[in-house]
């Protein structure tokens, strides 16, 4: 378990649903390619490391409803947002956090979420919150062959 304060974001969202992410019908990969294709990392002037955040935010319900997928980078301020990018704000929220075992992307992720999805509410340390969860990808996944991550999940 951490606690984090507010982390503001900036990056590219679209809205999805594990069901469509199950079913063929997802938007995460293409939404990934976008980040890439676009060199979204590189427009942001004002973030504070070369972490990529890929948050699930803005939850309609729980694991089952609709939530927003941003992908970005922390930044120390709103003061520059560029065109056609959008500005979040991860709220201050406790978390159980989990760092994924070394292995090709993305089956780490998929599988540490088939994982979390799995856990009680005392297996997980708390109840989720559904306010905000996300991954960071920092140095250890920067070989797509042998990637490892950390997911952090809010919990009441």
């Amino acid at each position: 378990m951490t606690e984090k304060k507010d982390i503001k974001i900036v990056g590219i969202e679209v809205r999805t649903s594990n069901r469509a992410e199950m079913n063929g019908a997802g938007k995460i990969g293409a939404h990934w390619q976008k980040f890439f294709q676009e060199n979204v990392a590189g427009q942001i002037s004002n973030s504070v490391s070369d972490d990529v955040f890929a948050i699930y935010m803005d939850y309609e319900s729980d694991v089952s409803g609709e939530y927003s997928f941003v992908l970005g980078k922390q930044v120390d301020s709103f003061a520059v947002v560029p065109a056609g990018l959008v500005a979040k704000v991860l709220p201050a929220s406790k978390y159980s956090v989990f760092t994924t075992p070394k292995g090709p992307m993305p089956n780490v992720v998929i599988e540490a979420w088939q994982h979390i999805w799995s856990l009680s509410a005392a297996q997980l340390g708390a109840e989720r919150a559904y306010r905000a969860d996300f991954e960071v990808y920092d140095h250890r996944s920067a070989d797509p062959g042998n990637t490892q991550i950390e997911i952090f999940i809010s919990v009441k």
